[in-house]
């Protein structure tokens, strides 16, 4: 059966700190219902894109380690989870739960 990420989307200058009572509960209820439907194979949340490194290959081979989020945006992933589904329909559906949810946007993407 397919598997596809469901990505949630933060500012960058996101703090989980600030998340109320409603968001981190209806996040437990969406996490118990995937779990419950047999879908969630695995869940993660992330630290935000100031901790992250970045690793490039150079033109001579070398590989360079710098400090921060790879792409330059103003938005990165803060957490996500991995649903084995049938279809895209269903990543959607499940997908559209977790914006409600997370009340932030989300992407959907199926692993090859």
């Amino acid at each position: 059966m397919p598997r596809f990420l469901v990505a949630i989307h933060h500012p960058d200058d996101f703090d989980p700190a600030t998340e109320d009572d409603a968001t981190i509960r209806a996040i437990h209820q969406l996490n118990e219902e995937m779990i419950a439907a047999g879908v969630r194979t695995f869940v993660g949340g992330l630290h935000g894109a100031p901790r992250a490194k970045s690793i490039r290959r150079q033109a001579d081979g070398r590989v360079l380690v710098t400090d921060g989020p790879y792409l330059e945006t103003k938005e990165h992933i803060g957490g996500f989870w991995v649903l084995e589904l049938a279809s895209m329909d269903e990543a959607l559906a499940w997908g559209s739960k977790a914006a409600v949810a997370c009340r932030t946007g989300v992407e959907v993407r199926e692993f090859h």
